[in-house]
């Protein structure tokens, strides 16, 4: 079975962004893009939420062929890696139109659907799903026992407010009450603790067991 992994930064905190959504609080630096290009290379299948898919649409899409030189290499592998890969996205508003320039290689896949979809994927031959982003999304996989694996980058920065990483959600198919969240908790196994020489990011990576009521 392939493995469904999770990759996204945090404060110090635990914070997923800061006041206003503001995701450069964070401590985006070149080894969180270096890690980024690794898992890009380990997966086949980038699983993203709408909000996410936009936004890595609208800034990586052109980063490789952008001339500028403030883009550092490993920004440019993300960029070259994040336009080829097969990407799914969990929405029921996302239309075909708006997923260019990535249309070729992306596919959409209803909320309602998604847990199906989703589980039928894993069971194929493969490598990785990988999920930047996408806290909405992958609380509730993580709920649902289909998330393998969190990696969570951890920086050295309080952020003092803004959207928690872990926090009630609710279930992202519409057949569910969406003022109800999801009441599970998981029990996780350290398998990794990560640094990089100059880097105040540390990678944690936890291995998910099984569902506890």
């Amino acid at each position: 079975m392939r493995r469904l992994i999770v990759s996204n930064a945090m404060s110090l905190d635990g914070y997923y962004s800061g006041p206003d959504d503001d995701v450069m609080v964070l401590e985006l630096d070149p080894a969180f893009d270096a890690y980024n290009a690794e898992r890009l290379r380990a997966a086949d299948t980038l699983l993203l939420g709408r909000r996410s898919f936009e936004g890595f649409k609208s800034f990586w899409s052109s980063v490789a062929d952008d001339p500028d030189a403030r883009w550092t290499g490993a920004q440019r592998e993300v960029s070259r890696l994040d336009n080829a890969i097969d990407k799914l996205v969990v929405s029921d508003s996302l239309t075909p139109e708006q997923t260019q320039p990535w249309q070729h290689t992306t596919r959409i896949v209803s909320r309602a659907d998604a847990h199906q979809q989703i589980a039928e994927l894993k069971r194929r031959p493969g490598r990785d799903i990988l999920v930047f982003g996408s806290r909405t999304l992958w609380s509730d996989l993580l709920a649902r026992g289909l998330v393998d694996e969190l990696h969570l980058m951890v920086g050295p920065v309080v952020a003092g407010g803004g959207t928690p990483l872990f926090e009630g959600v609710p279930s992202i198919a519409s057949a569910h009450r969406p003022d109800r969240p999801l009441d599970s908790r998981q029990s996780l196994q350290l398998v990794g603790v990560r640094g990089w020489e100059g880097s105040g990011n540390v990678l944690v990576r936890y291995e998910v067991g099984r569902q506890e009521a």
